[in-house]
């Protein structure tokens, strides 16, 4: 077998130094650059697991967050309706006490005037009573010229008093002959 060995080329001593500088280069590089390394990629992958987490919590927290605001808009939206509503209530209220009160000053504004309208006609009605007293006493000058026996002051008042009851003066704001 050591012909067979020595035949092949194989030399015993150089391959027993090259195995063992193998062993050393193996230990070495387990030592500095596997172990290290397996160390840096352990400690990735823990980094990595951790972000997913961290975005898997970061997600969870969004969607909350977004649940919540839209929860919020909801309320608002709520709010904002009611408020718009009373806003228009308080317009119709606002409208209908508006609406009384000139209606009020409608009313009183009407009974001024009705209030003026009798004064007037009761200043038209002095005044048509003034002018039949003049009309007549003209009248009763123009007959006691005629025939002065005939007149008296009584019956001046009379026809003056007669003239101020009768219904055409009081109905139509003139004495009507009758």
């Amino acid at each position: 077998m050591q012909q067979l060995f020595s035949q092949l080329g194989i030399d015993w001593p150089l391959l027993i130094s090259q195995a063992v500088n193998f062993l050393i280069l193996l230990i070495v590089l387990r030592l500095f650059v596997y172990k290290p390394l397996l160390k840096m990629m352990h400690d990735r992958k823990h980094r990595i697991e951790e972000g997913i987490m961290k975005a898997q919590a970061a997600d969870e927290r969004l969607h909350e967050i977004d649940m919540v605001g839209k929860d919020k808009i909801r309320e608002a939206e709520t709010k904002a309706l009611a408020l718009i509503k009373k806003t228009e209530d308080d317009a119709k209220r606002l409208e209908a006490e508006l609406l009384a009160d000139a209606k009020r000053k409608e009313a009183a504004e009407l009974a001024n005037a009705q209030v003026l309208l009798r004064a007037q006609e009761e200043e038209s009605r002095r005044a048509v009573e003034r002018d039949a007293a003049a009309f007549v006493r003209r009248a009763l000058v123009k007959a006691v010229e005629l025939s002065p026996e005939h007149i008296d002051e009584a019956l001046i008042a009379r026809a003056v008093k007669s003239a101020a009851t009768s219904p055409e003066v009081h109905a139509g704001g003139t004495a009507q002959p009758a």
